[in-house]
This record gives structure tokens, sequence and C-alpha cells, in this order.
């Protein structure tokens, strides 16, 4: 007789979601998602109600560099064992937990700093988030990746994202409606709303804690691929007269932190430039448009809690539709027309904001704006990440796949700096266009990728 199983294979895939290790990373990636939003898009809420000037602000999303930079300490968090956790945890959950711990503990810096009257105190303690904050991501995918078989990652990341994505909900409509509900005016700045919700997110940084507590470290392999170019790294370096403990650090060194690169260079040849610039550029319209998002609500006259409703929760809600749509579209289209259809909708979407500047505060085209920007922003994630993972080495999935996601970062985010004073000098409709036109060399890398790659294999050209 068939068992239940055999007759209902859908529950049995499902099975998969009970895995304790799956679950653990449903808060994990809570833990992942929840500092993004505090150092970017509700500080710089917090900044604009302040009175901080459009310009600094703008200049102070910089401090998001540090997701951008990661991959430059990635192979120490790979690698480097730290004093006493990694002996108690294992290599994965120490610098998991010191990471964590060091993110609640400059959150609280946050909470007790008031940017009017100490603004450097407030970006100390921002920069020390992000820095943390990015360094629990370098862990937390090494982990995500070793932790489980490969037919079993697709369901790890799944649970990663809904975490990440209730994270945001929370650090972004949560903190702002906390703020609201002790903010006796909205007319005036009071810091002691910021204060509680600043405190309270420093909190919900146990739920990453104890989850670290709580999981199992995985049982890693070093990679044979990986323990031939080390051991090529150490024979060339004692041919070159070098012994003992300088052997050693040459022979890791190149294995941890060269090895990667070269791998991908020598995987890719000279497709590998284009890669790498598809990847420098492919959110740059949606990351230089997000800084100035909620400084533009509060010109446009919405309320926190107005905001919170529609940006901060529908939004996401939208972002994570989006990002189903988008897998469905990967298997249906390939990756890299889906890739290419992400790029068309968000550069197009922002346009939108053009059109919600001439309206001022309008809740319904707030609303439909929002929904087609989160809507597009999603489907473009999802092939992203398809492709991201295309890309990867299983034997340098860490330190490749940190190196990936910070290029993706750095221009934009260095672009995204300036962003304050180019509103100041011509206006929110143009800026919007600006976003909008950015987008469009994207489009021509993608052809340029599609046309000339040698892997990713399934992906279509658009």
């Amino acid at each position: 007789m068939p068992s239940p199983s055999a007759s209902h294979p859908w529950l049995a895939a499902l099975k998969v979601y009970a895995h304790p290790r799956v679950v653990g990373m449903l808060f994990l990636g809570f833990s992942a998602g929840l500092p993004l939003l505090l150092v970017l898009g509700t500080l710089s809420f917090w900044l604009s109600e302040a009175g901080i000037a459009r310009a600094t602000i703008g200049h102070l999303s910089w401090v998001g560099l540090a997701y951008g930079f990661k991959f430059l300490w990635s192979p120490l968090v790979d690698r480097l064992p730290l004093p006493l956790l990694t002996a108690r945890l294992g290599r994965r959950r120490a610098w998991l937990l010191l990471s964590q711990v060091c993110i609640a503990l400059a959150l609280l810096g946050m909470a007790n700093t008031d940017p009017v009257v100490n603004l450097t105190h407030t970006v100390f303690f921002a920069l020390a988030v992000a820095f943390a904050s990015a360094t629990q991501d370098i862990a937390l995918d090494a982990y995500r990746i070793e932790a489980v078989e490969t037919e079993k990652q697709g369901a790890m990341a799944a649970s990663y994202q809904a975490g990440y994505r209730i994270a945001m909900i929370t650090a972004g409509a949560g903190a702002l409606w906390i703020a609201a509900s002790v903010d006796p005016s909205e007319a005036h700045y009071d810091f002691r709303p910021w204060q509680v919700a600043y405190s309270v997110m420093a909190a919900l940084m146990a739920v990453g804690i104890l989850t670290t507590l709580i999981i199992r470290e995985p049982e890693r392999e070093v990679p044979r691929e990986t323990g031939l170019r080390e051991t090529h790294a150490r024979d060339k370096a004692a041919a070159l007269g070098l012994s003992g403990g300088l052997l050693t650090a040459a022979a890791w060194f190149y294995g941890a932190v060269l090895s990667p690169f070269i791998d991908f260079i020598e995987r890719y040849k000279w497709q590998a430039v284009l890669m790498l610039a598809l990847i420098a550029v492919y959110r740059i319209s949606d990351v230089v448009m997000g800084v100035m998002s909620n400084p533009f609500y509060q010109e446009m006259g919405f309320t926190k809690d107005e905001v919170a409703t529609v940006s901060k929760v529908y939004g996401v809600v939208m972002t994570i539709a989006g990002a189903a749509l988008g897998g469905l579209l990967t298997m249906r289209l390939g990756v890299m027309r889906t890739l290419f259809l992400g790029a068309v909708l968000s550069a197009a979407t922002n346009l939108l904001f053009v059109w919600l500047a001439g309206r001022g505060h309008d809740m319904g085209a707030l609303v439909f704006t929002v929904s087609a920007d989160n809507l597009s922003a999603g489907i473009a994630s999802s092939a992203f990440v398809a492709y991201l993972s295309g890309l990867v080495n299983q034997a340098y999935s860490a330190t490749q796949y940190a190196l990936f996601t910070s290029v993706m970062l750095l221009l934009p985010k260095f672009i995204a700096g300036f962003s304050g004073e180019f509103v100041d000098a011509y206006g929110w409709a143009n800026f919007f266009t600006g976003t909008a036109l950015v987008g469009v060399p994207v489009l021509l890398l993608i052809w340029l990728v599609a046309r000339s790659r040698p892997a990713a294999e399934g992906a279509q050209r658009p």
C-alpha cells in the first residue's frame, strides 16, 4: 500500500519546511533584515523630521557602502576563528553571534543619540550597525550554503526571504508606528519617539541571538578544489624561500583571498568584465531613488502612519508577490529575459513618482505608485538572485557571493550619496526622471551578457 507521502508528493515536499535548519533560517532571516532599513530608509525619515538638510541625508546614505565593501573582510569571516567563541559554537555560529550582539549594541547607541544634538555620534553608531550587519550577512550566507544539502537550498532561501521581509516590515512600518504612537505632536520634532523605536529594534535582535545559540553548526567539508589551490600556493611560496608561519600565511592568503577571484576570472575570462559591469549597475535605478523616497513622502505631507501603512507594509507585500512572480517568469522565460523585464519595469515605474510629485498628498496615487514600484522590484530581485546564484562556484560560495553583492551596491550607493544635492538643484520631478534614465544602459549590458556568456544554464536571450 503506498504511503501518504508517495500518494501526495506535494505534501512530502512541504515537509522540508519543518526541517529544524529551515525553520531556523526564518528567524536568522529576520535578524539579517532588521538592521538594513534602520540605517537607510527609516533613518532618513528620522533625519528629515529632525530638520537635517537633504544633501546631508543623501551623503549619509553612504553608510550603506559597508554592505558594498563586505567582500574585503569576507575571507576573514570565512576562515578566521574567534577566541573562545569558535571553540564553543563553531566558526559560523561564532561570527553570527558576535555580529548580532554588535548590531544590538550599536542600535542602542543610535537610540540614545539625538542627531540634532550630535549628528556625528548618530553617524558613528549607524556605521557600526551597517558594518556588523554586513558581517552577519557574510556568515549567514556561508551557514545557509553549508547547513543543508543542495536539494534543501531552495527551502532555505525561501525561509530566509520570508524572515527578511517580515523584518523589513518591522524595521520600516513597525519603527514608524512605534514612534508615531508615543509622539505627542506630528507638527514638531521630538527625539523621544525615535529613542523608544530604536530601543525596541535593538531588543528584537534577541530573535537572531537566541536562534544562533539554538541551531547546530554545519558539518563543513573543505572542497577538494580549495585544498588543491592552497597546496599549489604553498609549493610556490616554498620555492620562493618562505617557511614556517610565513609560508602558512602566504598559502592561507592565496586560498582564502585570491582563489575565489582567480576562479571567477578563469571560468568566465573576458566575459567576467561584462558580468561584473552588469552586476554593478543592475539595481542602480532602485537604489538611487530609494534614498530620497522617505524625505519625498515627508515633504509631500504624508504622515508616519500613512507611510508605514502604504510603503512599509503594502509595499513589502507587493515585493513578495513580485518575487514570486519573478520566480515563475524565470522558470518560463529564462533568467536573462526575466532580468531584462525586471530592469525595464524598475526604470519605468520610477516615472510614476514624477506623477505623484505633481499630485502631492494623494493617498490613492501613493498606493498605486508604491504598488507598481515594489512589484517591479520584486520581479527584478528574484531574477537577479537567480542570475548571481548561477555564477557562484560552490567551492568559494561565501566569498564569491559577498563579492557579487558588494559590486552590486558600490556604484549605486556612491551615486545615491549625491541624490539630495540633485533634488535641491533640479527638483523632485527631474530627480525621478533621472533615476529612470540611468536604468537604460542596464538593458544594453543585459543584451551583451546574454549574447556572450558561456554559462547560466537554461537562460535565454532577451
